[in-house]
């Protein structure tokens, strides 16, 4: 099952206490300070791992906590600092804290970043030593790691996503131009969690596609399963609109499909698009005016079953990525 939204909570390190201890030597009759300092706090780090393509691996444990760094000791020995707790995320999460604030976006594997510090060590009894106190009887107390409730969301990251009504073909086209197989099936909504595939674009050119779940009217409030959907769709750099050329009228499936989008997010409707009409091999003779998608629209007739059209879908798809 795929898992995209989950809670945890981390708890870094506290620091070890500082150490009151006193040398004795020889020729020294008063001795001195000798109490070494603890240990720093273990950090909580959140790296990229290429192997992740889930937040599967939190679906059950959701507490992690760094090691404690441990006390100083006498003869200036100070304590090891503690053993940093390293989780690893797929590229495109998203962190928030519990009050929603965005506090890191890692995108790029084996990028890292230090989400919970450990607290800092005690200092000993040596550190306190001056000229009027040489023997101080005071060492300072370890500090506290954070603690934080965190949100991780991921987002995923291709360079094309398929946008479409349930049963547009997306699935089966995926499954076409790449080696993904995802779920195939005649009901709406078989694509219950994103899919992506490695597509060959030719000349040694690749494109990673999306397929995301069907999109409905009223996705942008949550129908369906437009969240979903959407959340995942604000990473692509181009958006594919596959049509259904059976239905009653595709141009009006398509202004559908903006609006939901324009309600998301109005960014989104400024990314380079294709509009393609699919299953051309059941209405062979059905032919649709531009203009009724807008200005400067070229309409793209596949079928993807067949495979008719989809070289040159492809070859327009590499150019504009090109120019993306």
């Amino acid at each position: 099952m795929f898992l995209d939204q989950v809670k945890i909570f981390v708890a870094a390190g506290a620091g070890g206490n500082g150490c009151m201890a006193f040398r004795r030597e020889s020729r020294v009759p008063k001795g001195g300070p000798a109490g070494g300092d603890g240990g720093q706090g273990g950090d909580v780090i959140l790296r990229v791992s290429p192997h992740l393509n889930s937040l599967n691996p939190y679906r059950f444990k959701k507490h992690f906590k760094a090691g404690r760094g441990e006390h100083g000791q006498g003869s200036n020995c100070f304590g090891k600092s503690g053993e940093d707790v390293v989780l690893e995320v797929p590229a495109g999460t998203v962190v928030f804290d519990s009050s929603g604030n965005q506090l890191c976006d890692l995108t790029q594997p084996g990028l890292a970043f230090t989400i919970a510090r450990g607290g800092a060590g005690g200092r000993g009894n040596a550190r306190f030593a001056t000229p009027t106190n040489q023997a101080p009887r005071y060492a300072q107390p370890g500090q506290p790691g954070e603690g934080k409730e965190l949100r991780l969301e991921l987002k995923m990251i291709a360079d094309a996503g398929l946008v479409g009504l349930p049963n547009a073909g997306k699935s089966t086209l995926l499954s076409r131009v790449s080696h993904a197989r995802p779920k195939i099936a005649d009901y709406p909504f078989t694509t219950l969690d994103p899919q992506v595939g490695l597509v060959d674009l030719g000349g040694f050119d690749t494109c990673v596609l999306a397929d995301l779940p069907g999109l409905i009217e009223g996705a942008s409030q949550g129908k369906g399963l437009g969240l979903q959907f959407l959340r995942h769709i604000e990473r692509t750099r181009v958006l594919l609109f596959l049509l259904d050329i059976t239905n009653e009228d595709p141009a009006a499936d398509y202004k559908m499909l903006k609006k939901e989008l324009q309600a998301f997010h109005p960014e989104l409707l400024r990314r380079p698009r294709l509009v393609v009409l699919n299953k051309i091999d059941a209405a062979p003779d059905k032919k649709l005016s531009p203009k009724k998608f807008g200005s400067r629209i070229k309409l793209h007739y596949i079928s993807a079953v067949s495979g008719q059209g989809l070289p040159a879908l492809l070859y327009a798809l590499k150019e504009l990525l090109k120019k993306s």
